[in-house]
């Protein structure tokens, strides 16, 4: 009989005691597996995707050693992680995803609220144990750890890019071929992007009335204030929404020529979603990558540049015009002023007069520093 006082995740909501299994030992794994689901679903509150991602990597290591959870060492351990290093070649912010993976789901096994050491005990005569420790996994010695080719673009680059995506359009014009509307919309979804530092998924999931009007700017109209209701959320929470001020005119121009003049040709009646397909579906944040890496490739600007470096350039261009961090750490999102500062890659001329500025505190009576800006 199931033990209906048990914790979610427990042996015994998942296995009848005392009865044997036809294949036993991955009837028992496939229990753990789904009784840690159910733990993470219930007592985490995770995001199906972050559930099936963590089964899918604990799974590759069960396939990897060839046996099970009570069984498993941390030399099976070290080896899967020379593996994915020297074979699979991945970064270090993903390898540690797969090392808390395995932390986590052998805490679970290992606590003695949920009754997988009993289980396995008595069934193999063998039980869990902690393998992941920190003396074999990767230390995280930095903020960032992304691929080093990834920067922000300088005003030159972006200048550059979002004039080449305008002439795509009139290029579909003048030769009056389909998809002139489409490059409209890409074309104005990276300025969008770019004006208000949005990142990807949040661009693509804007409708129509996430804008508002900012009393305080009444020369924006109805575009003085983006409301991003699809923010990144951390782990367990729903997505986190923030209020984005304008600041660009030229991206609140372009952003109302296309509401005005576009959009209504393209919408649908059943959503009010901005940036709307051939087929009246929400563009897809693929086909935005897709985009950009074809008006990236066309100007022969740098492979590892993605549409998220737009953001990295808004928040790297509103630093170098000295507007406040705190300010900007609110406009882009992000809960630690810390955060901010990696994304932020200022130009030489804006080191320069804040070199020129430190000097000239420290240095008063210097004559090379007097009037220095």
């Amino acid at each position: 009989m199931l033990d209906r006082g048990a914790p979610p995740g427990s042996a015994s909501l998942s296995l009848l005691p005392d009865v044997s299994f036809l294949n036993e030992a991955e009837s028992v794994f496939t229990a753990m597996l789904e009784g840690w689901q159910m733990r993470q679903r219930g007592g985490r509150n995770l995001k199906e995707s972050s559930v099936r991602g963590t089964v899918s990597q604990i799974s590759q290591f069960q396939a990897f050693t060839n046996d099970w959870p009570w069984n498993w060492s941390a030399a099976d351990f070290d080896e899967w992680m020379m593996h994915l290093v020297a074979v699979k070649q991945l970064a270090p912010s993903t390898i540690r995803t797969y090392q808390y993976a395995v932390r986590e789901f052998c805490s679970y096994l290992c606590s003695e609220h949920y009754g997988w050491v009993e289980e396995c005990s008595s069934r193999f005569g063998n039980y869990p144990s902690q393998v992941c420790h920190e003396w074999n996994s990767v230390a995280h010695l930095q903020e960032y750890e992304g691929r080093p080719g990834r920067r922000p673009m300088s005003r030159m680059e972006i200048q550059q890019l979002l004039d080449r995506a305008d002439e795509r359009v009139e290029d579909c014009i003048a030769a009056r071929r389909k998809g002139a509307v489409s490059a409209y919309r890409d074309s104005t979804m990276l300025k969008v992007i770019y004006g208000w530092g949005l990142r990807i998924n949040e661009a693509v999931q804007l409708d129509v009335n996430d804008f508002y009007a900012n009393p305080h700017h009444p020369e924006f109209g109805r575009f003085g204030v983006l409301q991003v209701r699809h923010g990144k959320s951390s782990a367990g929470s729903a997505p986190k929404r923030r209020s984005v001020m304008s600041l660009h005119p030229w991206a609140v121009d372009a952003v109302r020529d296309y509401v005005e003049n576009v959009w209504p040709q393209v919408r649908t009646k059943d959503s009010d979603a901005l940036w709307v397909t051939e087929r009246g579906t929400r563009t897809s944040t693929h086909e935005l990558r897709k985009t950009f890496g074809q008006l990236r490739d066309g100007l022969g600007l740098e492979k590892a540049l993605s549409p998220h470096c737009l953001r990295h350039s808004y928040v790297t261009h509103l630093i170098e015009l000295g507007i406040d961090p705190v300010f900007v750490q609110q406009q882009v999102g992000h809960a630690y002023q810390s955060t901010t500062a990696i994304y932020t890659a200022v130009s030489g001329d804006f080191a320069n007069k804040m070199m020129h500025q430190a000097l000239a505190k420290l240095l008063p009576e210097s004559p090379k520093t007097k009037g220095a800006t």
